[in-house]
């Protein structure tokens, strides 16, 4: 597999060559096929708007071989109106405007958990102008409306069942572009709030854990992504949040609370280098232990990861890094190769080895269940950075660490480090 992802396996060898094909010749694809989704890359530009270059691309060529009435479905993630440009691109190739119909059918699927949010999602929103193409995509999705998927032998369990099937909503596809953008920045918004509230936090020597939990409790708020940390990254929320600002200024509304919300993220990640700095002194001549790579737990994805910028920073300031990931490690070294200055181990207790620190920045699991009496034998200073909060003060303290998380009082232990050779 070419990305790192729970059940694809094992559903792409279920699967290949009987129900799903692949081919690099589009026009049979086009011409075989009565709904062409278009799930192709939309990057931020310099100006923060989504690069739509490659859906004009893919369009183009669709044109060229459209034969009787197709449905077009937008399944990447697009400004508003970008259904209504498919519509002009293909106009502009001279095809029928009866021959086919452009659909909005954007994604909430989340890395690492993408085959159940997809098999048991919140919700189906469907962007249609007419009901025919509705009807396409209502008869698409029926397994998982009607619930008969989740009677078949080998049904991936989750939150859905016969009983209590997906919900599908079908709008305008304007609105459904914008649903796609608005539900990821508020998603945004959410961890950017409990981070500035974190912070304040921690100034009055309160918990951020207890906060979000009594937040949380709240039905109209309710406890996900109320985790406190070093912010947001991936491939969706960043890009999205600033393509939404985007065109909100391109339609004159003073969206504000958009650039907030990034400047928060970004100074996210200045808090948290200031914490390790804290906890060192200095950082020219540290030997730090980064677990961590990927932009959350349960991915290989390293695109806008907190942790990589950490890195990238702590390098600058002189430490030495050794990092570990569960499975983010070949990708990490394609933009920061392996040198005399950082290094990749095999486990998370190798790349703790004498180290002066460690530093905890993705939300694996694995790293929530460290043997702590082995890590203490590990390291050279009993210093842990968490910027996930993965563990309670108290429990780290009474394992002889001294512990910084965000949002929390830190806990110092007045320990002598271990002794270790040294050329001077």
């Amino acid at each position: 597999m070419p990305i790192f992802e729970d059940h694809l396996p094992a559903l792409l060898a279920r699967h290949r060559d009987r129900s799903i094909a692949f081919t690099t010749d589009l026009a049979s694809g086009v011409t075989r096929c009565e709904a062409i989704f278009i799930a192709v890359g939309t990057p931020q530009g310099d100006t923060g708007a989504a690069d739509l270059s490659y859906v004009e691309a893919v369009v183009s060529e669709i044109a060229r071989a459209i034969s009787g009435y197709k449905v077009i479905v937008e399944k990447s993630t697009v400004p508003v109106y970008t259904n209504e440009w498919i519509r002009r691109v293909l106009h502009r190739h001279g095809v029928d405007p009866a021959s086919f119909d452009v659909v909005s059918n954007p994604e909430f699927l989340r890395e690492g958990t993408a085959i159940i949010d997809f098999l048991h999602p919140d919700r189906i929103v469907v962007g249609a102008a007419n009901e025919r193409s509705a009807d396409v995509l209502r008869r698409i999705y029926e397994p998982l409306t009607g619930g008969a998927y989740y009677n078949q032998p080998g049904a991936l369990p989750g939150p859905c069942s016969v009983e209590h099937p997906a919900k599908l909503l079908v709008t305008s596809a304007q609105s459904a572009e914008i649903i796609k953008h608005a539900s990821n920045a508020f998603l945004a918004l959410k961890i950017s709030f409990i981070n500035a509230v974190a912070n304040l936090a921690e100034t009055v020597d309160a918990d951020i854990e207890d906060i979000a939990i009594g937040m949380g409790l709240d039905s109209r708020i309710g406890p996900r992504f109320l985790r406190a940390g070093l912010g947001y990254g991936g491939s969706c929320f960043p890009k999205d949040v600033a393509a939404f600002h985007w065109v909100a200024q391109q339609r004159g509304v003073n969206f504000q609370l958009l650039q907030e919300v990034r400047k928060i993220n970004e100074t996210q990640k200045d808090i948290f280098f200031n914490k390790v700095l804290s906890a060192l002194w200095t950082l020219r001549g540290k030997r730090l232990a980064a677990l961590g790579l990927a932009f959350k737990g349960d991915t290989d994805d390293i695109r806008e990861s907190p942790a990589i910028d950490l890195i990238k920073r702590l390098l600058e300031a002189g430490a030495t890094v050794t990092a570990y990931d569960p499975a983010a490690m070949e990708r990490s070294k394609a933009v920061l190769p392996p040198s005399d200055k950082l290094h990749y181990a095999s486990d998370l207790y190798a790349a703790a080895k004498d180290a002066d620190a460690v530093l905890i920045l993705t939300d694996w699991k694995e790293f929530a269940t460290i043997d702590l009496v082995r890590l203490n034998q590990a390291v050279r200073f009993p210093i842990v950075i968490d910027g996930r909060n993965l563990y309670k003060p108290q429990d780290m303290f009474e394992n002889g660490f001294t512990y910084v998380s965000v949002g929390r009082t830190a806990s110092y232990q007045a320990q002598q480090g271990k002794p270790r050779s040294a050329v001077l």
